[in-house]
């Protein structure tokens, strides 16, 4: 069967497996970077008052490019509205739309309200989620793991209850512990090694407490990461960019003919 434009339009754009694709989302990852450059050079006056109207060309041709590449996303596929109120096609609307809505709120005492718009433009920056495989398959990975850490986070949040309590006691108000929360935000923060120095044990038994929750620390950090790296490697057994066409859903394998999801032809 012939393709047709729609059919090698949509290879381009949602398959990263062919040269043509490869291409494509490589020149979108540097559109993305140099525009997210651009607003934060925007944002310092200094550079602003010299450059201010070359910011501003490339700021009409980056949205430029940015609303046509949303049209040629939406025209690629036999079911529209499965990209346009999906996570990427709200966010790539968000891209475009502050520029526009900027033409509409004119005049001085609609300047706070610009500006908040103009801050939207940073959602570019989750366009690059799409182009990068390993946010992806740390997307995934995250949800595939998300009962053991959340077992995890609970297990951490019981010790750190336990011992912010056994501080309160130990230590009392007079060196600092006035309440139950402050012990729980100091062993947060003593666990986590971060270790502020606000707030530390006075007596010799509330620092072999705080001794044991340092090491403690140490392997408390690395629980989660074995976690994701095992759930890291089941997700990206046989992993590819093939997308449906009807419920965006990515990952078919390459011999699939049918999506594992609607049962669409891919």
């Amino acid at each position: 069967m012939k393709s047709t434009w729609r059919d090698k339009l949509y290879v381009i754009i949602f398959e990263a497996e062919t040269p043509k694709g490869k291409f494509f989302d490589l020149f979108l990852i540097w559109a993305i970077l140099l525009s997210i450059g651009v607003i934060c050079l925007e944002s310092i006056k200094s550079i602003k008052a010299d450059y201010g109207t070359l910011f501003f060309v490339l700021e009409w041709i980056f949205t430029g490019f940015f609303t046509i590449e949303y049209i040629l996303r939406i025209l690629s596929l036999k079911k529209p509205s499965s990209y346009i109120f999906s996570f990427y096609g709200i966010i790539d609307f968000l891209a475009i739309i502050p520029t526009f809505l900027g033409l509409i709120f004119v005049g001085t005492h609609s300047l706070m309200v610009i500006r908040a718009i103009r801050l939207l433009r940073i959602f570019r920056l989750l366009k690059l989620s799409r182009y990068i495989g390993e946010a992806e398959v740390l997307t995934k990975a995250l949800l595939a793991g998300r009962h053991k850490i959340t077992v995890f986070l609970m297990a951490v949040f019981s010790i750190a209850l336990f011992m912010g309590a056994v501080m309160y006691v130990v230590e009392g108000e007079q060196n600092g512990f006035t309440s139950i929360p402050k012990g729980i935000y100091w062993a947060v923060v003593t666990m986590t090694t971060v270790g502020y120095g606000d707030l530390a044990p006075q007596t010799d038994f509330g620092r072999f407490l705080a001794s044991i929750l340092m090491v403690m620390g140490y392997g408390i950090i690395a629980v989660p990461t074995g976690i994701i790296s095992v759930e890291i490697a089941n997700v990206t057994k046989n992993q590819t960019t093939r997308t449906c066409s009807s419920c965006m859903l990515e990952g078919h394998t390459l011999d699939a003919v049918f999506c594992r999801a609607c049962g669409a032809k891919l």
